[in-house]
């Protein structure tokens, strides 16, 4: 009977720990630090993240090369003889940060994505009324898309959204839901909001 119970304990004991070594997570992740973005032109971007988006300069440091080894190629993944000339980090409001690059390669490429490009992304920021930030970004000669587009159907049904581009094509969204999304009715798990920030 000992045997028994030590047994049934000894196997839960295995399959406890067994789900929590299989829990599909890094080991320790908190949650989103930065998105790094390289840039042609750091000015033109620290400018505009700090005097169009309202984001503050937190940081900035640099150069790093390696004209002797592939210490680049094996920390990034980048050609051996690639040269960060400058890291610049801007906080936004309470979300998390952007980390701009300004990269010179060998190999570098011109090419911006489009949010349908494999690669492609956006960078959104919730605002408290998008049709006011569509009316700011016009007035600052910012392009922007149609919009405001309100969603009234699915699970992101209360939001609404504008997406507009940086001066050198990146593309970033301007994003509210005021009194929530829809799916939020039935979700196990909410999505970050400024609305309610973790401390």
């Amino acid at each position: 009977m000992k045997y028994a119970i030590r047994h049934t304990m000894l196997v839960a004991a295995m399959l406890g720990s067994m789900s929590a070594a299989s829990a599909d997570a890094i080991p320790g992740m908190r949650g989103h630090d930065h998105t790094g973005i390289t840039v042609p032109d750091m000015k033109q971007a620290v400018d505009f993240f700090t005097e169009v988006v309202g984001c503050k300069k937190a940081m900035a440091f640099g150069p790093f090369a390696d004209d002797k080894g592939t210490f680049m190629q094996d920390l990034l993944g980048v050609d051996p003889k690639a040269v960060i000339e400058e890291i610049t980090l801007v906080r936004c409001g309470y979300g998390s940060n952007i980390e701009l690059f300004k990269y010179t390669a060998p190999d570098q490429k011109d090419a911006t994505p489009k949010n349908s490009d494999i690669g492609g992304f956006h960078i959104a920021f919730y605002v408290d009324d998008v049709a006011a930030a569509k009316t700011y970004l016009d007035a600052k000669g910012v392009k922007t898309r149609m919009g405001p587009l309100p969603v009234k159907e699915g699970p992101a049904a209360g939001q609404t959204i504008l997406y507009f581009q940086a001066p050198w094509g990146l593309q970033l969204e301007a994003i509210s839901y005021p009194e929530g999304m829809a799916y939020e009715k039935g979700a196990e798990t909410a999505l970050w909001s400024p609305k309610s920030p973790e401390k």
